[in-house]
């Protein structure tokens, strides 16, 4: 017989977990399944600007203190390009700030903050399918970690399993959604060094694309543009410090052993469908972006929170109406988010086959940023977030 709960929620991402704290401050019963383990999603390394409206969410819903303890706060970036550094000023044109904490300090917060809470997250859990998606009572079929099926049923069954989302299959098909690869990837170091900054530089030269960022006092992380089949053997250490000195001039990076290497490959995606019957997606499930506008765990924030009010009204109020425009409701910021991301790309990376006018017009296009309040406005206003309920 399958277990009842009111809602499933699959994957114990950022979407997942968070979705699942704001529910139960509503008093809405959920289960949380994830096929990794909680180690594996303590300790996997991934980028964190949060944006202004995010880590007010977590801090006052009490999901993350550490947030605003342990978080730096970033009051804007650099833009460099023909060898000067241009600061965007968040502060000053919109008010606003960023504020760099990894995705995976969010995740150990979320996770110790639901299991002090009691709620039935279950880790090792593969979800293989879910069934009657478009019935009052769908089922989530998976698989535990000695090989055992469970079947849950839920009122509703959300999937927060990110970009190969399970979920999805039973909302709009595998790759039922508009999809768009770009022809350039991130080569990411992480190395033990200072800041060589104090705020994130993104950086347009000749030879392409770099951006450097942080982790903490005594790690960093750096990105230069390369090809997406590049080895990640394919450099020495020397050489690759050679390439992100020679993708900043003007700056004096910090060097420092480099002890993790990946390349990041870009893609933006949105699901056709984000909701089918009483199974819904969020987070990297129902889309994705490239990197470069720091978008990707804000807009999973963004979803659930949408979400946890279209669930309150449906579950509690038997009110249809917001869950029913939920699609349509998150999707007018997910396209303002792929717009902006999109745009960010193209301005600052180097386009295979790019000739002397295409360099020129995005220096053009860079000079019409940093020189124009209003371009300042615009691209602080996008980077710090818009407001997270329309």
């Amino acid at each position: 017989m399958p277990e009842r709960t009111r809602v499933a929620i699959i994957g114990a991402g950022p979407a997942g977990l968070l979705l699942s704290h704001l529910l139960d401050r509503r008093g809405i019963e959920s289960v949380v399944l994830d096929s990794r383990t909680r180690e594996e999603i303590e300790t996997t390394i991934r980028a964190g600007i949060l944006e202004q409206g995010t880590v007010e969410i977590l801090h006052e819903t009490r999901a993350s203190d550490r947030v605003r303890t342990v978080g730096q706060r970033h009051d804007g970036i650099e833009l460099r390009f023909d060898g000067e550094g241009h600061r965007i000023d968040f502060a000053d044109t919109v008010g606003r700030a960023v504020w760099l904490y990894p995705q995976h300090e969010v995740l150990k917060d979320l996770v110790a903050a639901r299991l002090a809470a009691g709620q039935d997250l279950r880790f090792g859990v593969r979800a293989e399918r879910v069934e009657d998606a478009e019935s009052i009572r769908p089922r989530v079929i998976s698989t535990d970690a000695d090989g055992n099926t469970l079947q849950i049923q839920a009122d509703v069954v959300v999937g927060a399993d990110g970009s190969r989302s399970v979920v999805r299959e039973a909302v709009s098909g595998t790759f039922g959604g508009d999809f768009r690869e770009y022809p350039f990837a991130w080569f990411g170091i992480l190395c033990e060094a200072p800041p060589s900054a104090e705020e994130l530089i993104y950086s347009n030269s000749p030879d392409g694309f770099a951006l450097i960022s942080q982790r903490s006092p005594e790690v960093q992380r750096m990105y230069f543009q390369c090809d997406p089949e590049t080895d990640t053997e394919a450099y020495t250490e020397g050489q690759l410090w050679e390439i992100l000195h020679s993708r900043v001039p003007g700056t004096s990076l910090k060097e420092g052993r480099i002890f993790q290497r990946d390349v990041l490959r870009f893609r933006s995606f949105v699901a056709h469908e984000m909701r089918r019957g009483r199974v819904v997606l969020v987070g990297d499930a129902a889309h994705t972006v490239p990197p470069t506008g720091a978008k990707g765990m804000n807009l999973a924030v963004a979803d659930v929170v949408l979400l946890a009010e279209a669930l309150h009204t449906l579950l509690l109020d038997n009110d249809e109406a917001l869950f029913d425009a939920f699609p349509d409701t998150a999707r007018q910021r997910i396209w303002k988010a792929q717009h902006f991301s999109w745009w960010m790309t193209n301005m600052l990376h180097l386009q295979p086959g790019a000739n002397g006018f295409d360099r020129m017009r995005q220096i053009g296009e860079l000079r019409s940023v940093v020189e124009s309040d209003a371009g300042r406005a615009y691209l602080s206003e996008a980077y710090t977030g818009w407001p997270l309920r329309p």
